[in-house]
């Protein structure tokens, strides 16, 4: 390179590994020899450098704008308060398998072994993206260890729990209680739902965006893009809640004042939890109005849905290819999952026509 006008020529040192890992002679000059054959071809283009911070923002200003909202909000928190401090001067080719392993012991003592996980899958996303724009060839996680999960049991409410909830609670925080029970549905995926997405002449629900923090967004997966079947007996209740809807520009099912998706985050702290406080319903922390989706999918199992069907209903992605792709679920297997749900769901509330499934089977 030209310094002041004169050609200055550096000598760059490159670490290939030590005796332990080349212990003859032989070994060591086969893996130089590797090496200067990739310096040496006609299409190598020397890799850029960058500290581990510099790299950070622009993954950040670049890559975190295509992930959605509450994945992007995470990842900048976690670049601040803990990626960032930790390897921000760092280079990223001196970043190697020791040092992020370092990282995993830091913060395992210092938070819960899921969230060291998830800085370790957002490090991840960063390292892609760097071996995608050539900045390092190497593979820092190999042999990584983690830190075991903590066992934990997931909380759902049994059927009497959710009859309680439903019958105590007020409208319009009933029917969209009523709705997590009955269809499962991710609480964000109802805050989102409209008028348009609701057929109650076919008595279908259209699962087709999501709300999170009061704006609309896509699904969380491609899965959860699905049509539900709806009981008779959620028919008759949104008949009814119909007439004292609110209009707002959006046209959705529940709305604030300003007309902007309710923040199920705020529902549950101001209402939901306050209810079960009522009722005397215990509810481990962190759990919420996801326990109602975990109580719809065991009442499934109870009634004897195939699973296919439950598949569907909550929008979950199955690997395996004979049941993600060969398997088929039939309509009546799904309007039989919405009569027995609608039942158990809807059959406390006063003024709904409780359709008695285990009679109507026999008659």
């Amino acid at each position: 390179m030209l310094v002041d006008g004169k050609e200055v020529r550096r000598n760059v040192q490159e670490f290939l590994g030590t005796k332990r890992d080349y212990p003859t002679s032989k070994l060591a000059l086969r893996a130089l020899q590797d090496r200067l054959a990739t310096i040496n071809s006609l299409a190598y283009r020397a890799r850029p450098t960058a500290l581990f911070a510099q790299f950070a923002t622009r993954w950040e200003s670049d890559v975190v704008p295509q992930f959605k909202p509450s994945t992007a909000t995470n990842c900048r928190l976690q670049l601040r308060k803990w990626l960032v401090p930790f390897f921000g001067q760092h280079e990223l080719k001196d970043i190697d398998g020791q040092l992020v392993q370092q990282f995993v012991s830091v913060v395992s003592r210092k938070v819960a072994p899921k969230t060291v996980r998830n800085l370790v899958v957002t490090l991840r996303s960063i390292w892609r993206s760097a071996r995608a724009w050539r900045y390092v060839a190497h593979d820092p996680f190999d042999a990584l260890v983690l830190p075991r999960p903590n066992p934990t049991q997931r909380f759902f409410f049994s059927a009497e729990d959710v009859q309680r909830i439903i019958s105590a609670a007020k409208e319009p925080h009933r029917t969209f209680y009523g709705l997590l029970a009955e269809l499962g549905l991710r609480c964000g995926e109802l805050c989102g739902l409209t008028l348009d997405d609701i057929d109650l002449k076919r008595g279908l629900v259209i699962v087709r965006q999501s709300a999170w923090r009061g704006k609309i967004g896509s699904p969380k997966t491609p899965n959860s893009v699905r049509v539900l079947d709806l009981s008779p007996e959620a028919i008759a209740h949104l008949t009814e809640f119909l007439q004292s809807w609110r209009p707002n520009p959006s046209r959705l099912l529940f709305s604030t004042r300003n007309g902007t998706p309710w923040d199920a985050n705020l529902l549950c702290k101001r209402h939901f939890h306050p209810l079960l406080r009522r009722l005397g319903i215990d509810v481990p922390r962190g759990n919420g109005f996801h326990a109602l989706r975990h109580a719809n999918s065991t009442l499934m199992d109870r009634f004897g849905i195939p699973l296919k069907v439950r598949q569907d209903r909550l929008g979950h992605v199955d690997s395996r290819m004979t049941l993600g792709v060969y398997t088929h679920s039939a309509g009546e297997d799904s309007k039989r999952a919405a009569r027995e749900l609608g039942a158990v769901v809807w059959g406390c509330v006063p003024g709904i026509p409780y359709v008695n499934v285990r009679e109507s089977k026999t008659a």
